[in-house]
């Protein structure tokens, strides 16, 4: 880890200040399943609302559309994490990781199982996102300097695919016992996407509760 500080912190600290950003200030992922994607934002000292940096794709993802209900089953989750210092893993494995928290409140609620489910370096996975090496040590740079610099937790928020309205309606004829579900993740998407700022989430009676945080950013 001291190497990986050494060799990429210099680079990655003036590859920030370009864009009024700094290593420290505060992040927040998505993941999209269907097109393989990981977003990272951020959001600049005395801002409000954060700003996408960078979008990688995802090296190694297994499973299909859908949540992750039980140990073994190979699939990565769906839902609303959050990653803590505790949550970070210099040692691992897959060169560098973290795990995003999965199983959850609602998880539990609903009987899911399983664990370590992690964003990792390398190009292999089973459940859960690989990265590769080289853009595993820019995120958990960013994910260690946030959680260091004050940001309690950051949540990482797993959707199936971006959830438009159009690709909504199409995916409840192809998987309509899902819809509850993905309604509900739907809630935290558009909260985010009017805002720029993630909401507050609650589990309750077995449900997501989304709470929008600001105002509507101007378009």
């Amino acid at each position: 880890m001291e190497e990986v500080r050494k060799l990429r912190t210099p680079g990655l600290t003036e590859e920030l200040r370009q864009q009024g950003l700094a290593l420290g200030d505060p992040i927040f992922i998505r993941v999209f399943k269907e097109t393989l994607e990981l977003e990272l934002w951020i959001k600049p000292k005395a801002a409000s609302a954060y700003r996408k940096w960078k979008t990688w794709p995802i090296a190694a993802m297994s499973g299909e559309l859908g949540p992750k209900t039980k140990e073994g089953d190979r699939q990565a989750p769906e839902g609303f994490y959050q990653v803590t210092t505790k949550s970070l893993n210099p040692r691992s494995n897959y060169h560098l990781s973290f795990n995003i928290g999965y199983p959850n409140t609602f998880d539990h609620a609903h009987q899911r199982t399983g664990s370590f489910i992690m964003v990792h370096g390398k190009a292999v996975s089973i459940g859960c996102f690989a990265m590769t090496d080289p853009v595993i040590e820019e995120i958990y740079l960013m994910a260690e300097a946030a959680l260091k610099r004050g940001q309690p937790s950051f949540g990482v928020h797993v959707f199936p695919f971006r959830m438009t309205s159009e690709r909504l309606l199409q995916a409840g004829e192809e998987h309509p016992s899902l819809m509850n579900f993905w309604l509900d993740l739907r809630q935290g998407y558009t909260a985010f996407e009017s805002t720029q700022q993630p909401p507050i989430i609650k589990v309750e009676e077995k449900r997501y509760r989304i709470t929008p945080v600001g105002a509507t950013q101007p378009s």
